[in-house]
């Protein structure tokens, strides 16, 4: 006995990550999709993460002087849990758009001074959050990695190519580059090039996990969507395109206020409304078994950024047609049970339809097939969660 007290177990700091994002649920505007916050709870298990959810208010020329400044005037909210909200406030239309948000990296880098440092900062779009923490990661030295939804990236980019010199500066001086489908990156490249930097393709995660087998024989084709985006969600056109399509219905579930659905039945023309028939709202937990019953799902949305739909009509046994470009594209290129149309034609929703009836047995024994083998497990949350996180370590050791 030497009479040494036994050496006690040396604890090991978990590795910090502080996200910025627009699009989480917080105190000032909680009813965001919950496509964020749901990514960055798969990584809670193996970092300690905070979040900083922001939230853009309009500035009048009262607040000029600011935004010439490069002063942020935030209104920080009480956290709740660990999620603080805030609002930076911004002209419309674009203007100082990157001022505003080099301000808003400014004050993250400060907030990031008095706090315990973390290891990575992830901003969740690269338009947006990601002039943010490029610049607060600028500052302090700390690596930052990006998430890359789609729409608002592309719309941006469009509309201000005098950004895109300082755009394509974030995007390569990333220290990982989260996308969330192939088309994302493709078009992404396209305007900013070919990153060389790594890059991880991350699907959005879906609740749903056991598959529905497949019925042949449905009783027609299904949309689903709140009705307060109708007109995104392409109705109007999808209307239009029963007629054509012969279909004898279309289904739509999906709640709204009332002046929400007034407007969604304003889109159908009147002599297709009993064509055309709105269900209401469906409950998450009523949804799989709603699509088991289609004979396939349409939803050839305008600017999808990912739709979580077309998964869990997937996992539901109901083949698919969604928008050419977007959404899902590029993971299904060579599956006969999921369509891309050109959202732009009403002939090509048409055709798409009249596929999906005319051809059902055929696209839903291609999905039994797609169901019992590999293909559900790239959407599996688990698979999700352990891509996720193996692409923020990759972010943290590569900075190192």
């Amino acid at each position: 006995m030497t009479g040494k007290a036994d050496p006690q177990p040396v604890a090991v700091r978990r590795r910090a990550i502080l996200h910025v994002s627009a699009d989480v649920p917080d105190l000032i505007v909680p009813a965001k999709t919950p496509a964020i916050a749901t990514l960055i709870a798969l990584a809670d298990a193996a970092f300690d993460q905070d979040i900083v959810s922001i939230n853009r208010a309009g500035a009048g020329w009262g607040l000029m002087a600011d935004v010439l400044g490069r002063r942020m005037r935030v209104e920080p909210r009480s956290p709740t849990g660990r999620t603080t909200a805030l609002t930076y406030r911004a002209p419309g239309r674009g203007l100082f758009h990157a001022t505003r948000l080099r301000a808003l990296g400014d004050w993250l880098a400060d907030r990031i001074a008095a706090h315990p440092r973390p290891d990575l900062i992830v901003g969740h779009k690269l338009t947006v959050e990601g002039i943010a923490v490029a610049q607060a990661a600028a500052r302090l030295g700390i690596p930052y990695a990006l998430t890359i939804q789609g729409n608002t990236d592309l719309k941006i980019m469009a509309a201000r190519p005098d950004l895109r010199p300082l755009l394509a500066r974030v995007f390569h001086g990333a220290a990982m580059v989260v996308v969330f489908a192939p088309w994302a990156l493709a078009r992404t490249q396209a305007v900013l090039g070919t990153r060389q930097g790594p890059v991880e393709l991350v699907p959005c995660a879906v609740g749903q996990v056991d598959c529905l087998p497949p019925r042949i024989g449905g009783d027609g084709l299904f949309s689903a969507f709140h009705l307060h985006n109708a007109r995104l969600k392409n109705l109007h056109r999808m209307a239009s395109a029963v007629d054509r399509s012969g279909a004898d219905r279309l289904a739509i579930g999906g709640g709204g206020s009332a002046e929400q659905i007034a407007a969604a039945q304003a889109l159908v023309p009147p002599a297709l409304r009993q064509r055309v028939v709105f269900e209401g709202h469906v409950d998450a937990a009523a949804m799989p078994a709603r699509m088991n019953r289609a004979s396939g799902f349409v939803m050839p949305s305008q600017r999808e950024s990912f739709g979580l739909v077309f998964i869990e009509s997937l996992l539901a046994g109901t083949p698919i047609a969604y928008p050419r470009g977007w959404a899902v594209d590029g993971y299904f290129d060579h599956d006969d049970f999921a369509l891309a149309v050109d959202p732009g034609s009403v002939e090509a929703i048409a055709e798409a339809m009249a596929r999906l009836l005319r051809d059902e047995a055929r696209l839903k024994t291609a999905l039994a097939q797609w169901q019992g083998g590999d293909g559900p497990v790239r959407f599996a949350t688990a698979t999700i969660a352990r891509d996720y996180v193996a692409a923020l370590t990759q972010a943290m050791a590569g900075a190192a």
